[in-house]
């Protein structure tokens, strides 16, 4: 078998593998992401299929841009400017403090050596927001609160890749300084050159898309120009200037998602585009995860469990002292945080793909690089599966998921009463075709038609209770009529009584309505019925104690 077809067998099983875990997991309670993980540590060691390994090209190169661009894309840049400050004060300033406490931490309580050390700090200082992404849109939690967590992760990336690389850079000699004091200037003004120069080539980038999509508006084309926008903003950014690649990338996606999109795209193309993207983004962290799992090999993290438990403690202390200290001194010129968000950024700051792509990255040469890829790995396994699956539950405990538990009732409520419906009028065809006698049919009705009572009374109480349950109801509804509506026009189209034109033009327009439906506010950037229904009681209170 030639290497081109190996590639791409393994490539087809690991998406039939990612298809099954994902058909899985829309019945079991674990985060997709997650799943995929467990999979692979599964069935490593039965060597089900070829060697397969991470190459740090692969995630950095191909997984990367990908993945960077479809969340810059669909991240709201209103939204991003009002939570600025807590964003990228855990982006920068935080990161920075990780690494130097992690660093701290591993040289003195393991004796690790200090380029060593801070190596690590750099490497699992970013986080991955995937699976914490997944369960927030799942639980319906605050808009503003995901924000926070999406924007922090995607410019954490930025700063630990740029660390990463001078530390990197000083430990192979390769920074042009010697001197310690020296070191710290160069690396300085490192940072700055390769930040600023990200920043530089993403906007060139993506205005430049942004204005070439302002002359066409035809769908195909314009997901290549996206396609092109964000490999093409980390290639020249990396291999032409050599400043940051992921930065860059973030950049470009974002005046794309905000400034091209608005400007230069029509709703048909919006549509097209964040499918494609989505398709992308879900392939690309289905490999990512699923290679994570065939990755790891258990034996490596047994003989180092020692290294990595304390990497572990390192990681966790360095991400608490961040959080708990500096989103307090962030909140004095932004609005205020409700402190139970604070223990959702410390253990929802998860570890993933990038941190094992720039262990992978370290030379060979490099001494100490074995123990250094064994501690990744392990606090990324220790991340992704106790962080990840314990964090449904800390939701919950603290009260974060009223919302989602409330909509949840009402649909269940309201597919009871409708599953009551059919059997009633099934139980009517049943008797005009004299298939049951009349003693049972009366004696089911009653039973089915005192549950149907019960339900709608039931579903009215709770519909009358929480108008935004009736408001999400409603959207879903309409999404749904505009999908009835979009198939009837195919059916016209095939029967040949609509022709080309006139199909599209009608498919665009309800394009439109279904884009305009899109950006209305969702419930879960609502007020919350339960907080609602709680200012409503204290007003109620206040008015009755003034008369």
């Amino acid at each position: 078998m030639s290497e081109t077809h190996f590639a791409i067998t393994v490539f087809i099983v690991l998406l039939l593998i990612a298809s099954g875990v994902a058909m899985i997991t829309k019945r079991v309670r674990v985060p997709y992401t997650l799943a995929l993980v467990i999979v692979g540590l599964i069935i490593s060691p039965m060597h089900f299929l070829p060697t397969v390994h991470i190459s740090p090209e692969l995630i950095l190169l191909i997984f990367l841009p990908a993945l960077l661009f479809e969340a810059a894309w669909n991240l709201k840049w209103d939204h991003l400017r009002e939570n600025l400050l807590p964003i990228l004060t855990l982006a920068v300033v935080g990161v920075a403090l990780s690494v130097g406490i992690v660093g701290a931490i591993l040289h003195y309580a393991i004796a690790l050596p200090w380029s060593s050390a801070l190596l690590f700090g750099a490497m699992i200082s970013a986080t991955d927001p995937i699976s914490v992404l997944a369960l927030f849109k799942k639980l319906g939690l605050s808009k503003r609160l995901s924000t926070i967590v999406e924007g922090e992760s995607l410019f954490n990336d930025g700063t630990a890749v740029v660390i990463f690389k001078l530390i990197l850079g000083v430990v192979a000699g390769t920074a042009g300084a010697s001197m310690w004091g020296g070191v710290l200037l160069h690396s300085l003004r490192q940072f700055i050159v390769v930040v600023f120069g990200g920043l530089a080539v993403g906007a060139t980038v993506g205005l430049l898309a942004s204005t070439l999509t302002s002359y066409f508006d035809d769908h195909l084309l314009e997901i290549t120009l996206t396609t092109i926008a964000a490999y093409g903003s980390f290639l020249i950014a990396e291999e032409v200037l050599h400043v940051s690649p992921v930065i860059a990338v973030l950049m470009a996606g974002l005046i794309i998602g905000n400034f091209g999109r608005e400007r230069g795209m029509s709703p048909t193309t919006q549509i097209a585009v964040n499918s494609f993207w989505e398709y992308a983004a879900f392939v690309v962290n289905s490999l990512v995860f699923l290679l994570i799992g065939l990755e790891v090999q258990l034996p490596m993290l047994t003989e180092s469990a020692s290294s990595i438990a304390w990497a572990v403690l390192a990681m966790l202390l360095a991400r608490a002292i961040a959080v708990y200290g500096l989103i307090p001194l962030s909140q004095r010129a932004t609005a205020p945080m409700p402190f139970p968000w604070q223990h959702v950024l410390f253990w929802g700051g998860l570890r993933g793909s990038l941190s094992i792509a720039l262990v992978l990255s370290l030379p060979t040469t490099l001494s100490g690089r074995s123990d250094l890829v064994a501690m990744v790995f392990g606090a990324v396994i220790f991340s992704l599966l106790v962080q990840g699956l314990t964090l449904s539950p800390l939701l919950r405990r603290l009260g974060l998921t009223g919302v989602e538990t409330e909509l949840r009732a009402h649909e269940l409520l309201h597919g009871k009463l409708l599953a009551e419906m059919a059997a009633l009028a099934h139980l009517d065809s049943l008797r005009h075709r004299g298939m049951i006698t009349d003693a049972i049919y009366q004696a089911l009705r009653r039973s089915l038609s005192e549950q149907q009572q019960r339900l709608s009374h039931q579903l009215a109480q709770l519909g009358a209770a929480d108008r935004i349950i009736e408001r999400e109801q409603q959207r879903r509804l309409q999404r749904y009529l505009i999908d009835v509506k979009k198939a009837r026009l195919a059916e016209l189209l095939r029967e040949g009584v609509l022709s080309e034109a006139s199909y599209h033009e009608l498919h665009a327009q309800l394009d439109e309505e279904a884009a305009a439906l899109q950006s209305e506010q969702p419930f879960s950037e609502l007020e919350s019925p339960r907080s609602a229904r709680r200012e409503s009681a204290g007003t109620s209170s206040h008015e009755h104690q003034s008369e």
